[in-house]
């Protein structure tokens, strides 16, 4: 159970038959980065029903001056242009979103 106040939920729309091009790519050059940067995702994701061709990812912060820390670091970490570069062939749309938890969630725990 996620107990994370903010949630970074990320989708990239990835180009037909990209997919493992795609994550092999991310897991090489954005992983070890986010990694450092980000800490620990709350995971990963394909879709299979609903819109096709779609990973997700998510990452949880305790506040939304930490997303804003942890990103800045995420941008600024010199191997991080190498990933952009080399993603961008695949990704056809991203969308980002920061959602929070709520109430009755954080009692499910």
């Amino acid at each position: 159970m996620n107990t994370m106040p903010i949630v970074d939920h990320r989708i990239y729309t990835i180009r037909l038959r990209k997919m493992n091009e795609f994550i092999e790519v991310f897991d090489a050059l954005a992983m070890p980065i986010l990694l450092e940067t980000l800490g620990h995702p709350l995971g990963f994701y394909t879709s299979f029903v609903g819109p096709q061709n779609q990973f997700v990812h998510l990452w949880g912060y305790e506040s939304l001056a930490e997303y804003e820390r942890r990103s800045q670091l995420r941008d600024s970490h010199p191997g991080f242009a190498a990933y952009l570069k080399a993603s961008e062939p695949f990704i056809v749309a991203q969308e980002t979103r920061l959602i929070r938890a709520t109430t009755l969630s954080k009692s499910m725990g």
